[in-house]
């Protein structure tokens, strides 16, 4: 009689069903969603705003590479979530500002508000948002220093500021090639503007902000390969929407267009590529809506009534920071059960 043979059952974590989606690919595919805002960008600020797309996605890929193999564990490069990270903090970035300037906050995105809390997977905020807040902080000058699109020479010449040496500070030649956005003139002058070439792409702004309809476009390429979830873009832009819309009727004197808030600034950016981060969002459905209605009122909030002119950045990040607590408000109902009226 031959003795029974053991049965070893090994016990896993979630999820026990897989996708055909792997991280790398879902990755690579925002990567490819990037690509044609990381064109444009070239396209309408030249020489200057693609060194700055390629010192930050360099930086970016070099530090994580370094950071896992200081700390033992294998490169995770190749997931292009540093890639992504660099060129979503490149296209925020104005296409004008020192080399030096966009390395250092590259080297901030990944290291502290990246690997410092595991890598991929435990960031608890957007990387390339604690990066471009870094810098705002840090550099509000240089930041804050943008340069007209579609100027002359762009593809033979660099801006006077993109090279400048650190620490040091080429007034005269920054101050002849900077102008205002639409947005810091109406916030400090209350000098209107049509929010239509914003949309189209040609303003003053940051390197991605500026074509709303390509922003909207890249988006739509993700959510159809069910790569994006639509209801953070939806909520968040709807939200700021109709908030900016209470405001103008309230005092259109005071406050801009709804279609100002809309189209200027960074809020289609945010919303479409940063606020669906899918680490540091919500993962309920409820959630979803929560967070990007919340997201849409902070912006408004901050633009209209805060020292600075945008306030997309800042919205974000505070979504990020209460995103668990959000998860934890809005479990979703367990498969077969039914709500019941009171306690039996």
């Amino acid at each position: 009689m031959t003795a029974p043979t053991a049965t070893i059952l090994e016990v896993r974590s979630s999820p026990h069903l897989h996708g055909p989606l792997s991280v790398d690919k879902i990755m690579r595919n925002v990567v490819y969603a990037l690509l044609p805002l990381v064109a444009f960008a070239i396209w309408s600020f030249g020489l200057s705003a693609a060194l700055v797309l390629a010192v930050t996605t360099q930086t970016c890929i070099l530090t994580e590479h370094l950071g896992c193999r200081l700390s033992g564990k294998y490169s995770t490069v190749n997931d292009y979530s540093a890639a992504i990270t660099g060129l979503l903090l490149g296209l925020t970035l104005p296409p004008g500002l020192p080399l030096w300037m966009a390395a250092v906050g590259s080297f901030i995105a990944i290291a502290p508000a990246k690997l410092l809390f595991g890598g991929l997977g435990s960031n608890v905020f957007n990387p390339a948002l604690v990066g471009r807040a870094f810098l705002q902080a840090a550099f509000p000058v240089a930041i804050s220093s943008y340069t007209p699109s579609l100027f002359q020479n762009r593809f033979t010449e660099f801006l006077p500021s993109t090279f400048a040496i650190p620490l040091m500070k080429p007034a005269k030649l920054i101050d002849a090639f900077s102008t205002a956005t639409p947005l810091v003139n109406w916030k400090f002058d209350h000098i209107p503007s049509d929010p239509w070439p914003m949309f189209w792409g040609q303003r003053a702004g940051s390197s991605g902000e500026l074509p709303g309809f390509l922003i909207l476009l890249c988006g739509a390429y993700l959510v159809y390969r069910h790569m994006m979830d639509w209801r953070i873009t939806a909520a968040m832009l709807s939200t700021a929407f109709a908030s900016g819309t209470i405001f103008y009727l309230v005092n259109p004197t005071a406050y801009p267009s709804p279609f100002f808030v809309l189209f200027t600034g960074g809020l289609l950016l945010g919303a479409t590529f940063m606020a669906t981060d899918p680490v540091a969002s919500p993962v309920t459905p409820r959630g979803m809506w929560i967070y990007g209605i919340l997201m849409g009122i902070l912006t408004v909030l901050i633009r209209n009534f805060g020292g600075l002119p945008e306030g997309v950045m800042y919205a974000i990040l505070i979504g990020n920071a209460l995103s668990p607590l959000i998860d934890r408000l809005t479990p979703p109902r367990p498969y077969g059960s039914r709500k019941t009226a009171g306690a039996q």
